[in-house]
């Protein structure tokens, strides 16, 4: 793999930045958030979005600008600066991921143009618990004569409240626990037997649980084979795990310049604070952990663009690297700056926050390091 980036990689990247900054920076999002907006993104901004082609996973063919796993993280990096408030993340990549991964080519036709256009948002609902356990689902999928009926809740779906097609994961057959029985399901919010409710989350992002109750659908809902859901989503999730890899690299710069920018203004003994050894030891330990992080990511973003063989153990250690570099450098930034870190009036905060959610979704450290080893014959 190379870790210089293209001329076209690094004109997408300069048009991101320049984007996030002027359009959706992070006082968009105390905005949403002091209004209680539960949809939780700014909807001209998200048109803008879409113009731009930003849904670039989603190949040419169906409506998308096809800039790929590397086209993508280094969007969604630059919105991680600037924690921009958007659908992009649960839309384009979760939604469309499993939608382009188990989807029939007469669903990829009519949904994926309406994605890739910001017309309709989608999402991936898999998880249960507050821990990422998809084997563990008990959601569960009664065959019928005329379909299937769905039982049971998802939470914390990605902009489930603004998703207008939900991929639900389902048990089909087996018991929870069992990584066989599972099945994707192509559910409309407006279903007769589903209920979003928006939840409250720390990060004042968009988040929902969903709670199916005899959800009755057609045969035809069913994406992908029955009963084998789980082998066509993991690289689905792998790419989520990477390209929020990429939005937790971006989040982590910011801090870490942030940082650099106070040490260097802020005065004790009438010196900047940044002239103390101790707090230069500790500045100089971030950087090198930022540089890791981007090579990390940058080999996780090009094992998915190639579709190497080693993409889930890159995916694995993409999100454990990042989940736990984002937390030790909010931490630090916020005690770089002393007692005024803890304010709201500082952003180091909300990116604390953010990093905590980012390190929670689609696994934890914890959950990756044993995933990595157990991947490598452990």
């Amino acid at each position: 793999m190379g870790f210089v980036l293209s001329e076209e990689q690094t004109l997408l990247q300069e048009t991101a930045r320049q984007f996030f900054a002027e359009q959706l920076p992070i006082g968009v999002l105390r905005r949403l958030r002091d209004a209680d907006d539960v949809r939780g993104y700014d909807e001209a901004a998200w048109k803008k979005m879409a113009e731009l082609g930003f849904a670039g996973m989603i190949p040419e063919a169906h409506g998308g600008s096809g800039f790929g796993p590397i086209g993508m993280g280094l969007i969604v990096q630059e919105a991680g600066r600037h924690l921009s408030p958007s659908p992009l993340y649960a839309s384009a990549v979760l939604g469309a991921g499993a939608l382009i991964a188990c989807g029939s080519e007469a669903q990829k036709k009519t949904l994926l143009p309406q994605i890739a256009s910001g017309a309709a948002i989608a999402t991936l609902a898999v998880e249960e618990s507050g821990h990422h356990r998809p084997a563990a689902t008990a959601c569960r999928a009664q065959k019928t004569a005329d379909g299937f009926v769905l039982s049971g809740q998802k939470l914390f779906v990605p902009d489930g409240q603004n998703a207008q097609h939900i991929l639900i994961l389902a048990r089909t057959d087996g018991e929870p626990g069992d990584e066989s029985g599972l099945s994707l399901f192509l559910v409309p919010q407006a279903a007769k037997g589903l209920t979003v409710t928006p939840l409250a989350m720390v990060d004042a992002r968009a988040s929902a649980m969903l709670d199916c109750r005899d959800l009755a659908l057609g045969k035809d809902a069913l994406l992908g084979k029955l009963h084998q859901a789980l082998p066509a989503l993991e690289p689905v999730l792998d790419l989520g795990r990477i390209i929020l890899a990429a939005e937790m690299l971006g989040g982590a710069e910011a801090v870490f310049e942030q940082t650099l920018a106070w040490l260097k203004e802020r005065k004790q003994f009438d010196v900047p604070i940044g002239s103390f050894q101790a707090l230069q030891h500790r500045a100089a330990q971030l950087y090198c952990e930022i540089e890791i992080c981007r090579s990390v990511v940058l080999d996780g973003l090009t094992a998915a663009e190639e579709k190497r063989k080693d993409m889930a153990r890159a995916a694995s250690l993409a999100k454990m690297r990042l989940s736990d570099a984002s937390r030790h450098i909010t931490n630090e930034g916020v005690q770089m700056h002393g007692g005024v870190g803890m304010t709201d009036d500082m952003d180091l905060g909300l990116y604390l926050k953010r990093a905590r959610v980012q390190a929670a979704m689609l696994g934890d450290a914890n959950f990756h390091t044993s995933r990595y080893a157990r991947l490598g014959g452990y």
